[in-house]
């Protein structure tokens, strides 16, 4: 688990934010990519759950606060680069807002 004070080593960028991808601890799927702003991912260190900055409503995204769908956070790991966040998660239910598992369903080329 990423321990607090890492938070400050982490490369938010211009609007405060890094990105998170969550990838499935036990079948390393990708399930989505998110955002996460000082407050989201200190909440996130605290609750044990996923907790995203939504970027479209402008405020804190409990990840299964209203679906149910929750994702008990396992252990964060941060890039080479301290811009991106790696979420390993135990997900309850669907990552995708369109009941997918994973928000990567659509193939552009196979």
């Amino acid at each position: 688990m990423l321990e607090n004070n890492f938070i400050e080593i982490i490369k938010f960028d211009s609007n405060g934010l890094v990105p998170a991808i969550v990838q499935d601890v036990n079948t390393r799927q990708v399930l989505m990519l998110a955002y996460m702003n000082q407050e989201s991912l200190r909440l996130t260190l605290e609750k044990q759950e996923t907790i995203f900055w939504s970027r479209s409503r402008a405020e804190l995204w409990h990840k299964g606060a209203t679906s149910g769908n929750f994702q008990k956070v396992i252990e964060i790991k941060i890039d080479c680069d301290a811009d991106t966040l790696l979420i390993l998660v135990e997900p309850k239910g669907a990552a995708c807002h369109t009941g997918q598992t994973s928000c990567f369903y659509r193939a552009i080329q196979e």
